[in-house]
């Protein structure tokens, strides 16, 4: 009560002497450095988990821990959301969409540290995933709650959500450009001029309490050590085809892995299958583990070799073959390895796993074009830097966030016309097969997530079952014409659904339709309904969303639907009634 009282007596005395322009924008600056120490904690605990589960592996026997590691992290991931946080984990950034879209800008005060909780256990025993994504929904949800605790209306919430995945990422990576174009691409649907301020003030927080703590010891830097050669620019566009159809491969194997993997029946039985699964693809391929970016790390420094430590099977050949087909099969496999994580209950996103992917394409692309020897030798690290960029950017449907991040991690912009190259080619080659990223395909399936369409983006918001009218009049197929004419004495509506014993709809009559006979004493006598009735144009379901609902009214012109649940009749959907809870959800958009 006594927080209660003092929050109260702030936001008044805010109300009279800061304007609402000025608090969002210092608010964005607390939520900056908020969502900055969370990125910093949660790279911490990974790191320092990793650290103790891996340090002293010997080779003889160290690779058969991996076997183990990867289930007890989902596992243990698994009984913390589950039964203590009781939360339902997925794909973080989607559910953030989710929120925005549906839920009025409006994110569980749990999400504020559980997606801290459960992918530290999940990456820091080997999950196959990264730490991005969860950051994301921590920064998200921090700006959510903060904005509902000053009582901000929706427009204000969903920027502050923009400025905590601003913060999470600019932190993370020391990349504040990035952190706010991110938030522009991927998490903000409308941005005007006067956002940008609140996201750079909370992505420059974010960075500078990254700085200030762990200093140049982000989640991933590289210093450049190569020039950008105008001559290779042929080999940055085929380099740009070849990203774009990884990603579209990394794409359809999550997918498809993450469905077959939650058919599962049992979440503990699911849990288990693909934790061994898992440790089994790391035990075979070492790189797997984690989020990956010490090998990506190793592959900068241009020693291909490294990528085959602590390989139980390869890691005393040196063969320019093994090299190629170990690479390979990463590309092959690190997708699976992904889905498993992720399906089978851990905690994770796919923002890691696409930047690491795109490091390994990038450097096998380069690694076999200076085999080849058509041309003279190509930088590894160069091609495996924007081999990074290519694969996030169509994995993401992010170009813009792929370009700055990899020229902010390599601090400079000697990169920026390949970048640019193979980004652009990449998100282009993805886009032809894919037209939604993985964060937003399933809610626009759904009709959840609508980009630029704010009529349709309003009337997402109405659920179906919340204007169902119900005070319809039913009469029974068997019914003659005069007890039809007593309904219509008592009735408001002038459409009878006619409904038989076991509640489904025969067809509809309307006053129309015996508006020359009812006073006729012989045919209300003699005529039975059934012989009156017409079908309805057509119908919807109670499942269905508002933009199909709507597709079918402009199809048929009617202005009444009947709802069939299963089969059976459960009442009617007007026009007018939609547009009125239109109305009122438009309203309560520009007041909340």
């Amino acid at each position: 009560m006594k927080f209660k009282g003092l929050l109260l007596k702030f936001l008044i005395w805010r109300v009279k002497h800061v304007s609402t322009t000025n608090f969002v924008i210092i608010t964005s600056g607390v939520i900056g450095i908020i969502a900055g120490l969370a990125a910093v904690t949660l790279k911490e605990s990974v790191h320092v988990l990793q650290n103790f589960l891996t340090r002293d592996f010997q080779q003889e026997f160290g690779n058969y821990l991996y076997l183990s590691y990867p289930l007890i992290g989902i596992v243990l991931t698994l009984l913390l959301s589950k039964y203590i946080l009781k939360e339902k984990l997925g794909h973080g950034i989607t559910d953030i969409l989710y929120s925005i879209s549906k839920k009025s800008s409006i994110v569980k005060r749990t999400k504020t540290f559980s997606r801290m909780l459960t992918s530290t256990l999940t990456v820091g025993f080997g999950g196959s995933v990264g730490l991005e994504a969860p950051i994301v929904v921590t920064g998200s949800a921090i700006g959510s709650n903060i904005g509902r605790l000053v009582h901000l209306n929706y427009k204000q919430r969903t920027l502050l959500i923009g400025c905590g995945s601003a913060g999470a990422i600019s932190a993370i990576f020391n990349s504040p450009i990035a952190g706010v174009i991110f938030s522009i691409e991927v998490i903000l649907a409308e941005v005007t001029i006067s956002s940008f301020i609140p996201l750079l003030i909370a992505s420059v927080c974010g960075a500078l309490v990254s700085l200030t703590l762990l200093g140049d010891d982000v989640l991933f830097s590289f210093n450049l050590t190569d020039e950008f050669i105008a001559a290779d620019t042929p080999f940055y566009i085929f380099l740009g085809i070849f990203t774009g159809l990884v990603a579209l491969y990394f794409t359809k194997v999550v997918g498809k892995v993450e469905g077959l993997i939650k058919n599962v029946k049992g979440d503990l039985n699911r849990a288990i299958l693909g934790g061994v699964s898992l440790g089994f693809l790391i035990f075979l391929l070492p790189p797997l583990y984690g989020e990956g970016y010490d090998t990506i790390t190793k592959l900068l420094e241009g020693n291909a070799q490294n990528i085959l430590n602590n390989s139980l099977f390869f890691d005393e050949i040196e063969s320019f073959y093994i090299i190629v087909l170990f690479a390979a099969g990463i590309i092959l496999v690190k997708p699976i390895a992904t889905a498993l994580t992720i399906g089978s209950g851990g905690s994770g996103g796919i923002f890691a796993p696409s930047l690491f992917l795109g490091g390994v394409t990038g450097f096998l692309f380069a690694y076999l074009i200076n085999k080849i020897g058509i041309t003279d030798p190509i930088s590894l690290s160069n091609f495996t830097l924007v081999g990074m960029s290519g694969v996030m950017s169509a994995v993401l449907h992010a170009p813009l966030t792929a370009i700055f991040l990899i020229a902010e991690i390599t601090s400079g912009y000697t990169l920026f016309v390949p970048l640019m190259i193979v980004s652009a080619i990449s998100y282009s080659t993805i886009s032809y097969f894919e037209k939604y990223s993985m964060y937003t395909k399933p809610l626009v399936e759904k009709g959840d997530l609508i980009y630029h369409d704010k009529d349709r983006q309003v009337l997402s918001l109405i659920d179906l079952k919340k204007v169902i009218e119900t005070d319809l009049l039913v009469i029974d197929p068997d019914a003659t014409l005069g007890e039809l004419v007593d309904l219509v004495r008592f009735s408001k509506r002038n459409i009878f659904p006619v409904v038989n014993k076991e509640r489904e709809l025969m067809g509809i009559v309307t006053l129309d339709d015996i508006r020359e006979i009812m006073f006729d004493e012989e045919s209300r006598k003699n005529i039975i309904v059934n012989t009156l009735m017409h079908s309805p144009p057509t119908f919807v379901t109670g499942k269905e969303n508002m933009r199909s609902v709507m597709m079918k009214f402009e199809k048929t012109g009617a202005w009444n639907l009947p709802v069939l649940e299963d089969g059976k009749y459960e009442g009617f959907v007007s026009k007018s009634r939609i547009f009125n809870a239109y109305r009122k959800k438009l309203i309560r958009q520009q007041i909340e």
